[in-house]
C-alpha cells in the first residue's frame, strides 16, 4: 500500500469514526423528535414502531396545559438577562487580569473555576432562604443572580484566555495616544473581540437555556422557564412519553435552531487558547 493510499484510507476511517459519533449523539434527539408524533400506545410500544401516521394532538396538549408562550418567554428573559449581567461583571474582570496581572491572578482564576466543582445541590437551602427573606422566590430575578453567578467562571475564563493573546502593543500605542482604561476597553479591547464576546454570549445563553436545577428549586409558574415545563410532565401516574417528546421538542428547538445557525462562533469560543 502506497503512501497516498494510507492517507486516503486514514482520512476515510477518521470520517467514518466521526459520522458514527454524531450520529450517535443526535440519535436521542432524532428519537425525541419522532416519538412527539406519536400517540401514547405507539410511544411504548415494543418492539418500537418505526412506521406510523403522525399526530400533533401531543403539541396541542402540551400548548392547552403548559402555555408554552409563557415558559418560552421566560427562559429568554432569564438566559439573555443572565449573559448580559455575566458580561458586563466579566468584561472588565478579564481586561484587568489579562493586562494587568498580579501574584495572585493565576490563583484567583483556578479559585473561580473550582466553584464550577461545588454541588448544586450543597448551597440550595442558604440560596433558597434567601430568595424567600427577599421575596425573590418564583421569580425571573432570581433565576438571572443564580444563572450569572453559575456561568461567571466560565465566561471570565474564556474573555481572559482571549484578552492575554491580544497584542500588548496595541494598548501601549493607545496609552501614548491618551487613552483611559474605560477608553482601552470600549475603543481597543472591545472593537478587536467581538467574536469572542459573541461565542463566549451564545455559550453561556445555551448553559443557562438548559439549566434545570434551579429552575425546578426556585419557581413555580411565573417565572418557570421551558425545563421545568418539561418536568411538569413527569407525574405519579407515570410519565407520558409523547407528550413528554412534545414538551421537549417545543422547548429544545429554539436553542438548536439559534445554535446551528451560531455553530461557527461556538465552536470558535471553546477553542480559545488552543491555537493563535
Amino acid at each position: 500500500m502506497t503512501l497516498n493510499q494510507q492517507r486516503k484510507l486514514k482520512t476515510i476511517m477518521t470520517g467514518l469514526f466521526a459520522w458514527t459519533i454524531a450520529l450517535v449523539l443526535f440519535f436521542p434527539i432524532f428519537w425525541m423528535f419522532i416519538t412527539s408524533f406519536k400517540t401514547e400506545l405507539q410511544a411504548i410500544s415494543v418492539p418500537p414502531a418505526l412506521f406510523f401516521e403522525p399526530t400533533l394532538d401531543n403539541f396541542r396538549v402540551v400548548q392547552e396545559r403548559s402555555d408554552y408562550i409563557h415558559h418560552a418567554l421566560n427562559s429568554v428573559i432569564t438566559s439573555f438577562g443572565a449573559t448580559i449581567l455575566a458580561l458586563i461583571i466579566a468584561i472588565p474582570a478579564a481586561y484587568s487580569m489579562a493586562f494587568f496581572p498580579g501574584k495572585r491572578t493565576k490563583d484567583i482564576l483556578l479559585w473561580m473555576l473550582s466553584t464550577k466543582m461545588l454541588p448544586a445541590v450543597g448551597v440550595l437551602v442558604p440560596i433558597y432562604i434567601l430568595c424567600r427573606d427577599y421575596g425573590l422566590l418564583d421569580s425571573r430575578t432570581a433565576l438571572i443572580i443564580i444563572f450569572t453567578l453559575m456561568n461567571l467562571p466560565i465566561v471570565v475564563w474564556m474573555l481572559f484566555s482571549y484578552f492575554k493573546d491580544l497584542p500588548k502593543e496595541i494598548l501601549e500605542a493607545a496609552r501614548m495616544d491618551g487613552a483611559t482604561p474605560w477608553d482601552e476597553v470600549v475603543k481597543v479591547v472591545l472593537p478587536l473581540s467581538v467574536g469572542a464576546i459573541s461565542s463566549t454570549a451564545l455559550l453561556s445563553i445555551v448553559l443557562c437555556w438548559n439549566e434545570a436545577f434551579w429552575s425546578l428549586n426556585l419557581t413555580a409558574s411565573e417565572a418557570a422557564p421551558l425545563t421545568a415545563m418539561i418536568a411538569s410532565y413527569s407525574s405519579p401516574e407515570g410519565l407520558f412519553w409523547a407528550k413528554l417528546s412534545a414538551a421537549s421538542t417545543l422547548a429544545c428547538a429554539p436553542i438548536v435552531i439559534f445554535g446551528w445557525f451560531c455553530q461557527k462562533q461556538l465552536v470558535q469560543g471553546l477553542t480559545f487558547g488552543a491555537v493563535k
